[in-house]
């Protein structure tokens, strides 16, 4: 009879913890096609999941064009016309340096140079040796040894730290190439939450980054995660910074999504809290996004950004229609939060899709009543 106890006792825990354990952050089960509640994506037009483009939140031609140029040929002279012409202060650029970075990390990381091999990214260094003061290459060698240190070593290490204070030394240089420049300092920002800069020092570089973009929407990114519970600040100390960004944000900034960032970064690991989606404060915060998505200007790079943010949470907290709305603006490209957390981008973005199409079908949603 103690046995048949103990056994029973599992059984009703196990009905406690497995649902928990499946609502853990960001995960939401598979929906299989023949499941009575799936719904077909593709009836709205949307992209296959094998077709959906991992690499940026929405679409830029001209770097994809450039990108595949350089890697194909591995001359870097298109990757440095193409940052020439792209506004120094904005927020295209910027994107544009972390991809040609992330290009070149990924090369290295697939080619490391073995014996008479070339290594990958070899393109940047000679980018580098054969023009050391354009500005443009060495932002992105300083974004490449950023991304080095991340990829490749573990945070608290002495190859990590080496790594960094040579990121944080390029970061220099590429700054005093183009003084008036915020993305050197937009990069160290990343070293600072590498190397554990002091508030103070943090808070030096951030005033250089305002002093020349003060409404750069990505350097805000950036900043929250220094400010964040998990790195070297706290859920108030997050709150406090993407609200402030909120209030003195001009009309038609981004910035007033901020605090569904901040919301994000501090999502409990298991929701125990009913409803935790409907909460006042993720809504207050899912208003600001969706407002400031609707006073954006229609080409503002960090648009797709808001807008793959705002999917997540209103699948979340099951307001079907508006989470439509958004997919189809950003259906086709899945390279931002929260996919890129994923293992599988392409796979966790499609489970949401999914979801949301089935959702907005069984409240009498159609293709032909979802506006374009």
């Amino acid at each position: 009879m103690a046995i048949l106890w103990v056994l029973m006792a599992l059984l009703m825990l196990s009905f406690v913890v497995i649902p928990l354990l499946r609502r853990r952050r960001g995960v939401i089960e598979r929906v299989s096609p023949d499941h009575p509640d799936a719904a077909d994506p593709a009836n709205y037009g949307f992209v296959r999941e094998e077709d959906l483009d991992i690499r940026m939140p929405g679409p830029d031609q001209d770097l994809l064009d450039v990108l595949d140029l350089v890697q194909r040929t591995q001359d870097y002279r298109a990757a440095a016309q193409l940052l020439a012409g792209t506004e120094a202060a904005g927020e295209l650029r910027w994107q544009r340096v972390q991809a040609f970075a992330g290009a070149a990390a990924l090369e290295l990381q697939q080619r490391p140079g073995e014996v008479s091999e070339t290594p990958g990214g070899q393109w940047l260094r000679v980018w580098r040796a054969e023009q050391p003061k354009d500005a443009g290459g060495a932002a992105v060698h300083a974004e490449f040894l950023v991304q080095q240190a991340w990829r490749t070593s573990t945070r608290g290490t002495d190859d990590f730290r080496i790594i960094m204070e040579e990121a944080k030394d390029a970061c220099g240089q590429a700054a005093l190439l183009a003084p008036g420049d915020p993305i050197p300092y937009i990069i160290e920002l990343s070293v600072a939450r590498g190397l554990a800069y002091p508030r103070e020092e943090f808070e030096q570089l951030w005033l250089k980054i305002l002093d020349r973009a003060p409404a750069h929407m990505g350097a805000h990114l950036a900043a929250l995660h220094y400010w964040c519970e998990k790195w070297h600040g706290s859920r108030e100390l997050a709150y406090s910074f993407a609200e402030a960004a909120a209030a003195r944000a001009p009309q038609g900034s981004l910035l007033a999504a901020m605090p569904l960032f901040a919301v994000f970064e501090h999502l409990p690991e298991v929701n125990l809290v009913s409803g935790f989606y409907q909460s006042e404060v993720v809504t207050k915060a899912m208003h600001g996004a969706l407002y400031a998505v609707h006073a954006a200007r229609p080409d503002d790079p960090m648009l797709a950004h808001v807008r793959h943010l705002l999917v997540f949470f209103l699948v979340r907290a099951e307001r079907w229609a508006e989470a439509m709305n958004e997919l189809v603006h950003v259906d086709g490209h899945v390279g931002a939060l929260p996919w890129t957390l994923s293992a599988d981008p392409a796979a966790e973005f499609a489970v949401y899709r999914a979801l949301a199409v089935a959702g907005f079908e069984a409240n009498g949603g159609s293709p032909a009543s979802l506006p374009n």
